[in-house]
């Protein structure tokens, strides 16, 4: 039976997309690239914030269509799924089955239940406790590029930002045993992947729940041992939890990438007690210090919010100066969503969304000058580069060198006559930055 599999949200979500794939392919459902020839369509939903939900239910509404056609069920999984699944058999009469975020293992199950009933589909619920962590199984990576693959090492949060969701859909932190992320990452590694990007709700605290004690510098070290492997990349780690062996693990492991995603989401302590997170300004400063006299060349990437609840002028201008004085290779911005069940919605002083959006703007547009003039220091610079892809109206090839995550940050477009296949490392001049990017040839 053929499956059409859509996966909405972040890069974590991609992982659970790949393990219910894997799951459903053992009782031979064949996955198939075009809605149109599906029977079964499944939606892996994310609902992180207001702009997600929109995406995910306008994608249901959209699928749904195709049951006028071949596809008998429509099945909604994931974030959404787990948070919505009342609203969405009351409101979207086209969804068959909906799947929680944590019984990911029931989608096969639920699958072949409904379609065994000869007569009328009963609609059905699936949900396991939010604590529950699903068993690992090993996975095929189907959407992410061949040459990189992501590994979920984490579920969960135990933080509790006032303006999060994610502790009401994931529950408490809980990390995958390292065995079964080595036997995973060894088979990516086998099918073709290059590079492992860790994700986690949370990354920096891996194996404090199974093992007493952080372990994340341990996995790299183990990590980088398999044969083939090329660049390991760190995604989502907290500023608080970053440690002195973690550093010196990224600092002196030659397949750990010189790059760390550490999302502080504000500047000013006021804002920051506000959000509960677990850092001041001074603390943040110190990080950034510690990394950079560590790892003079590391590409430190974060992410902001603009217009929480009660952010003043002041508070604004704080954060504007923090990021010209920090300096990150890679930023990015959001505005503020007001999460219902979360207790930032219920604070006083809700800002507008056109002054979210205005100061949004104003921080991008120094970003973009840092990354602009940061960009140019490059040129003359010798990097690697590993090979994504070829655009053939341009005669050139495109890839990402160590302070580039995909999707999200910049590219290396490369010149050279030969040939080159994705997952290629080149050692390439930089030769010309163009905004974001850069231009460079092979040596």
């Amino acid at each position: 039976m053929n499956i059409f599999f859509m996966s909405l949200g972040c890069d974590k979500n991609l992982v659970d997309s790949e393990m219910m794939i894997s799951r459903l392919q053992d009782y031979d459902f064949q996955l198939v690239s075009d809605p149109e020839d599906a029977e079964v369509i499944v939606i892996n939903t994310c609902c992180f914030i207001s702009d997600a939900k929109e995406e995910s239910i306008n994608s249901i509404i959209e699928m749904g269509e195709y049951k006028e056609g071949n596809c008998k069920l429509l099945v909604v999984c994931g974030c959404l799924a787990q948070r919505y699944h009342k609203e969405i058999l009351e409101e979207l009469p086209e969804v068959d089955i909906i799947i929680g975020a944590t019984a990911v293992e029931k989608l096969s199950e639920a699958i072949l239940k409904t379609l065994d009933n000869k007569g009328e589909i009963e609609k059905s619920t699936y949900l396991e406790d939010v604590n529950y962590l699903p068993k690992s199984v090993v996975y095929d990576d189907h959407s992410s590029g061949g040459s990189r693959a992501y590994l979920k090492i984490a579920e969960g949060c135990d933080k509790c930002c006032t303006y999060c969701v994610i502790p009401e859909i994931k529950g408490h932190y809980r990390s995958v045993p390292m065995p079964e992320l080595l036997l995973q990452a060894t088979h990516l590694v086998e099918n073709g992947a290059r590079e492992l990007i860790l994700v986690a709700q949370e990354t920096t605290l891996y194996g404090s729940d199974i093992y007493g004690e952080k372990k994340l510098h341990v996995l790299l070290n183990k990590l980088s041992n398999i044969e083939g492997l090329k660049w390991i990349r760190l995604l989502y780690c907290y500023p608080e939890e970053i440690y002195d062996e973690l550093i010196y693990e990224i600092r002196d492991n030659k397949k750990v990438c010189h790059y760390i995603d550490m999302p502080i989401q504000h500047a000013s302590d006021n804002i920051l007690s506000r959000m509960g997170r677990w850092t001041n300004k001074q603390e943040l400063v110190d990080i950034v210090g510690k990394l950079k006299d560590n790892i003079p060349d590391i590409a430190i990437r974060t992410t902001l919010i603009t217009g929480f609840p009660g952010e003043t002028e002041d508070d604004f201008d704080e954060m504007y100066e923090f990021v010209r004085e920090m300096n990150f290779k890679r930023l990015g911005v959001f505005t503020y969503s007001q999460e219902e069940n979360t207790p930032a919605a219920e604070l006083e002083n809700q800002i507008d969304e056109d002054v979210k959006a205005d100061r949004r703007d104003r921080i991008m547009e120094l970003q973009q000058s840092l990354a602009f003039d940061e960009a140019q220091a490059q040129v003359g610079r010798e990097l690697d580069v590993m090979i994504e892809g070829f655009i053939p109206e341009d005669n050139i090839y495109v890839g990402r060198s160590y302070m580039d995550a995909p999707d999200v940050d910049g590219l290396v477009f490369v010149n050279y006559d030969g040939r080159l296949d994705s997952g290629d490392f080149v050692r390439v001049e930089i030769i010309q930055a163009k905004d974001y990017d850069l231009v460079g040839e092979v040596l």
